[in-house]
């Protein structure tokens, strides 16, 4: 009897363990973001939202940003420069396999780095594939990639979501269907509500510690504090509302990320539509705005001022904020000048997040000041792909620019706010073709001082990305050296 109560006992004891060690193991995550996707391919879009989900989660490249912005390997283990800087040899991983169960080969590489050249091609960062001479095909493994002048950015660019490698046979369904490589499959978009993924067994690399992720898409900031509050998601990225997070911060079921990005949050002007055509217009604005107001106002104090489009925790930036600094009176000067004493009305064209909208009001209380009356609109992001960055039909938007050293923009005179100057597009070619440091971080600054001279667009602020989760969650990012919500090393903690 002893040795049967004694067998009872601990088969119970092992079933409570067995149970509680069940409970602490938590595989499922949901994770909460204000934007949804317009679809679901990252090499057809601008919109940032696209990648947030999907990059190194479903999607990889032949390189990848890390967490600190460093420029990893990807599908791609090794490669090989030329002396002469023009062509790169890349040996891809062994045994990788696309979620269909195909092989990724340098057939797919081949066909995904030539889609995005294309003259046809509807990647939002054609530029950057535009230096490609040719992609050949050496053998299953390996793909040789050559350039039309030495690109000491070549690396990096080829870890922006806008270049990850594809199937061409995945391409018909991919804005609904995702095919990637990554450490997560796609397996359900409900559209205004959620996406789901679940853990790709077959991952060649390191595999993910979760067995499923939900998106789920919580657009309202109310809504959005209210999900947190009653824990119906694990974790909420890019919190739209930081007035909310002292209140976050004293509440011991969660964490608070306050990160860094490379959000460059500007008052963006049509460079071609009068009068914001004459550079005098362009100067009148910057100094009617008042950034810190709109900081402390829009984002209750989480931002960085900036003078140029380029990040401050770059080692290259240069402080440029006195350039624009909040001057009204010098303002109505400047229009005077112009030939606008009497102000002018303009559209103010404004996407969902709420740095625009609260943004928005506050600047155009500030344009009015000085004679500048604003129409404003609300667009959601495919509206605003659509007008704006796609149809230039706007006066002014505000938008942050999240893409990595991506000044180079700049020199796109078709890039939606049309800024057209031939000495920075040359400047631009000659920082592309140099791999000096020294004199790299020389053309940058020219670079960000040409166009705060300019006044091409009234810089604001660098956004901030505060992160709400739960307290057991680990291995969110805390920055975002490029927009991606990357859940590949996240696990819960027991």
């Amino acid at each position: 009897m002893r040795l049967r109560k004694f067998g009872l006992g601990l088969v119970s004891a092992l079933a409570l363990a067995a149970s509680m060690g069940m409970a602490h193991a938590k595989s499922d995550i949901v994770v909460a973001m204000q934007l949804e996707p317009p679809h679901l391919d990252p090499t057809g879009a601008a919109a940032g939202a696209i990648d947030s989900v999907l990059y190194s989660n479903v999607f990889e490249g032949l390189t990848r940003f890390g967490p600190d912005g460093s420029v990893n390997p990807g599908l791609a283990e090794s490669w090989e420069i030329s002396e002469d800087g023009k062509t790169y040899t890349f040996k891809l991983h062994d045994g990788v396999k696309f979620h269909d169960g195909s092989d990724l080969t340098a057939d797919d590489v081949k066909f995904s780095l030539d889609r995005a050249r294309a003259d046809d091609s509807q990647n939002a960062q054609k530029a950057l594939f535009a230096g490609i001479e040719s992609v050949e095909v050496v053998d299953p493994l390996t793909v040789k990639v050559t350039l039309k002048e030495p690109n000491g950015s070549f690396l990096f660019n080829l870890a922006w979501g806008d270049a990850v490698i594809v199937a061409p046979e995945s391409i018909g369904d991919i804005k609904s269907k995702p095919v990637g490589t990554g450490a997560f499959k796609f397996t359900d978009w409900v559209q205004g509500d959620r996406i789901d993924l679940e853990k790709n067994a077959d991952y060649w690399g390191e595999p993910a510690k979760l067995d499923k992720v939900t998106f789920k898409f919580i657009s309202d900031p109310t809504a959005a504090f209210a999900a947190v509050m009653a824990e119906d998601v694990n974790a909420f990225v890019g919190f739209p509302a930081p007035e909310n997070l002292p209140q976050f911060e004293a509440d011991a079921r969660f964490q608070v990320l306050v990160g860094s990005t490379e959000g460059e949050t500007i008052l963006a002007a049509n460079n071609k539509l009068p009068p914001l055509d004459n550079i005098k217009v362009r100067e009148a604005i910057a100094h009617a705005v008042d950034r810190q107001a709109i900081i402390d106002g829009a984002m209750f104090g989480y931002g960085t001022p900036i003078g140029t489009h380029f990040a401050p925790h770059n080692p290259d930036y240069v402080d440029l904020t006195g350039s624009s600094q909040y001057d009204p009176d010098l303002a109505k000067k400047l229009l005077a000048e112009a030939g606008y004493a009497d102000g002018f009305t303009t559209t103010l064209k404004l996407p969902p997040p709420s740095y625009a909208r609260r943004g928005g009001e506050i600047i155009a209380a500030q344009l009015r000041a000085v004679g500048i009356e604003t129409e404003i609109t609300n667009l959601e992001w495919a509206q605003w792909l659509e007008q704006v960055f796609k149809g230039k039909d706007f006066g002014l938007t505000i938008v942050s620019h999240t893409e990595p050293m991506d000044i180079g923009i700049y020199a796109r005179p078709d890039y939606y706010f049309q800024y057209d100057n031939a000495d920075f597009q040359k400047l631009i070619a000659d920082l592309t073709a140099e791999n000096d440091p020294a004199k790299r971080s020389d053309l940058l600054k020219q670079a960000q001082e040409t166009i705060s001279r300019d006044y091409v667009n009234t810089y604001l602020f660098q956004l901030a990305f505060p992160t709400i989760a739960d307290a057991k969650i680990k291995g969110l990012w805390e920055n975002q050296p490029t927009q991606a919500t990357d859940l590949t090393a996240v696990y819960w903690e027991d």
